[in-house]
């Protein structure tokens, strides 16, 4: 590669900028108004001037090199009205799903869960929570059955404790 290769001809860099200013906001403009959305269209242009930069050499010579851009830029914005047209199908054709916020018991069972040991609590939470058995949390933690089982009783009391707090100070409110 040649230096001349490495570095864009100064005439060339001054003949695109000046290419890009008058260009620029026109197809801004148009592209804005077909897409709705100013970024979005600011996008496509950007994109359809940095590939016209990579090519500018030839696409100079061309009769007229701002409809390359706009073909160019106008491609791009179909594509991606299209993207989102197909997404918006799908996401019309999908059910709704509302969901309520916790309950209050599993706000105070979250909230109990957080005071009490780690190692406590990760018991309680696969077990009751992750239906996982002792045993299963045994090969999981690589520790003896026994040993989750003392967590699990431990687990429970401590969580019991914290419950019983919380509920004996809301009563005291």
């Amino acid at each position: 590669m040649t230096r001349s290769d490495a570095v864009p001809n100064v005439d060339v860099q001054r003949d695109f900028d000046e290419f890009y200013a008058a260009a620029f906001p026109v197809l801004r403009s148009q592209l804005f108004a077909y897409l709705g959305d100013r970024a979005e269209a600011q996008d496509v242009v950007q994109e359809a001037f940095c590939r016209a930069f990579s090519k500018w050499k030839t696409i100079s010579t061309y009769q007229d090199p701002f409809a390359w851009v706009r073909r160019v830029a106008w491609n791009l914005a179909t594509s991606r009205f299209r993207r989102r047209r197909t997404a918006l199908n799908f996401l019309r054709g999908q059910r709704e799903e509302h969901m309520e916020g916790p309950s209050p018991d599993r706000i105070a069972l979250v909230a109990a869960l957080a005071k009490i040991p780690a190692q406590l609590r990760k018991a309680v939470v696969l077990h009751y929570i992750g239906e996982l058995t002792v045993a299963e949390i045994a090969a999981q933690e690589d520790v003896a059955e026994g040993t989750v089982k003392s967590w699990l009783s431990r687990g429970r009391a401590a969580l019991g404790e914290q419950l019983a707090e919380r509920k004996g100070g809301r009563n005291n409110v």
